[in-house]
């Protein structure tokens, strides 16, 4: 009997997937481990898009008032809200509103394409080894 994966198993093998590749192009110098979730929200909330569905939540990043990215996470059923990297802001950075957007089809992505396709593959891998290692202990 295989054990189902939790949202503690997907949040895991997420986090464990970030790295400098995976994060928007135009941060990559400065990603560091010290603030893995940097730059990592668009690729994370489509990630968590294909395993979770739901739907795909878009923020405005305000620093002293002004506009100066933007911020996604997703929305489950029941207006439960998955953001796994909120914790990147720091205090003079402010996520305002929260629209739903729809989702573009990935052939059509012009823009962190490379770096939403390593990150699914390392997240898919992480919860099969997961998934096996669980299957395998409980036997």
């Amino acid at each position: 009997m295989t054990t189902p994966l939790l949202l503690t198993d997907i949040e895991r093998a997420v986090r464990n997937g970030w790295s400098a590749r995976t994060c928007t192009p135009e941060y990559r110098s400065r990603w560091t481990g010290d603030n893995p979730a940097r730059d990592q929200c668009g690729v994370t909330a489509m990630v968590l898009n294909d395993l979770l569905g739901g739907e795909l939540v878009r923020g405005e990043v305000h620093v002293d008032g002004v506009r100066v990215d933007y911020h996604w996470w997703n929305r489950l059923g029941a207006g439960v809200e998955v953001d796994l990297t909120r914790e990147q802001f720091g205090p003079h950075e402010t996520v305002t509103g929260g629209v739903v957007v729809p989702r573009p089809p990935v052939a059509e992505w012009r823009r962190l394409r490379e770096e939403y396709e390593l990150l699914r593959a390392r997240v898919l891998e992480e919860l099969d080894r997961r998934r096996n290692d669980t299957s395998v202990a409980s036997e």
